[in-house]
């Protein structure tokens, strides 16, 4: 896949007017995980999270979006047929570190793959937004034709883009194999793109002076989270973000990489973040309970806790800045 059908394929229309709230942008992420996507489902998920990066990177109106992301599986036999071997695991969400945590988690196992009846799953199972000026996008990937399964994918298709979902399609094999077997045509139905992954191609593992720093700065990122609740929440979290670092860097080349640069945009949140809560004015820090602060705020007084916050928040605004800039050369 090239960066100019990648771009292309995320693009985001011009709003119909400007207006105070930030723009929204719904991504649903369908993926095969049949038994013959196991040489592919790698490239597959790290295409995928390239594409939410990309999206990351969007703007309206001169506004960053809001971002949110749903995960499907289709395909596994493991998955009951009268399911149609499909489910969801995340709906749509802004915590990206949590779809993530269960993409690069996910794993193949026989059965079939019913891209018209998972299209339409997505379509009518999530809470998408009813605004005009927002962008709603589904992706499915997969290696099988797409025809397959009882609910036809001409109407699956044709009933998103009535609720304007744009399905752009990635088949992973030859682009011509893609074209015979209904994956381009689903595409165009609903407005979207039609790409390919060579599944013959295998990516080269090119280390860069880059790749160790991103993934230095990367690091550097996760200390400036100050997560708060219960213990085993805070502990989770944070062993989570380290665990998805490392998902990352062993799944694919490229997938590291991409990790790291969304990692440098304020895309990159989680709900439980204080530092993300107090100083977007969500959250007052003298509403949280003592009990579900972090230790290191716990010895604090008052006006420290503030001066703690904001100089994380300055900290990670430095690292962002610094990944951005070294993306840029990349």
């Amino acid at each position: 896949m090239c960066s100019s059908d990648l771009a292309a394929a995320v693009s985001a229309p011009e709003p119909k007017s400007a207006e105070a709230a930030a723009p929204k942008i719904q991504l649903a992420i369908l993926l095969d995980t049949s038994g013959s996507m196991n040489g592919l489902i790698n490239q597959a998920r790290t295409q995928l999270w390239k594409i939410v990066n990309e999206l990351a990177t969007a703007k309206q109106n001169g506004q960053s979006p809001e971002l949110e992301v749903a995960l499907y599986e289709y395909g596994k036999s493991s998955i009951p047929r009268d399911e149609g071997f499909l489910r969801q695991i995340v709906p749509l969400t802004d915590d990206l570190d949590a779809i993530s945590e269960e993409l690069f988690a996910l794993k193949t196992n026989g059965g079939q793959e019913y891209c018209g009846q998972v299209i339409q799953a997505a379509t009518d199972g999530l809470q998408w937004s009813k605004g005009d000026n927002d962008l709603k996008l589904i992706f499915i990937a997969g290696n099988e034709a797409f025809t397959q399964g009882a609910v036809n994918y001409k109407q699956a298709c044709s009933a998103a883009i009535a609720k304007g979902i744009t399905v752009s399609t990635i088949f992973c094999g030859p682009q011509s194999e893609g074209i015979r077997t209904g994956w381009q045509d689903g595409a165009a139905l609903a407005d979207g793109s039609f790409l390919s992954i060579d599944q013959n191609r295998q990516v080269a593992a090119i280390q860069t002076p880059f790749d160790t720093k991103l993934a230095e700065l990367s690091g550097k990122v996760n200390g400036t989270f100050v997560f708060f609740g219960g213990r085993a929440l805070r502990e989770k979290l944070t062993r989570r973000q380290v665990a998805q670092d490392k998902a990352a860097a062993n799944s694919a080349p490229a997938a590291a990489a991409e990790r790291a640069s969304f990692k440098g945009k304020q895309q990159y949140r989680s709900n439980a973040d204080l530092v993300e809560a107090v100083t977007s004015g969500k959250l007052k820090l003298t509403d949280v309970k003592e009990e579900d602060l972090p230790d290191e705020l716990k010895k604090l007084d008052a006006n420290k806790r503030e001066v703690y916050i904001a100089g994380k928040q300055k900290e990670r605004s430095a690292i962002q800045l610094e990944i951005a800039d070294r993306k840029s050369v990349v």
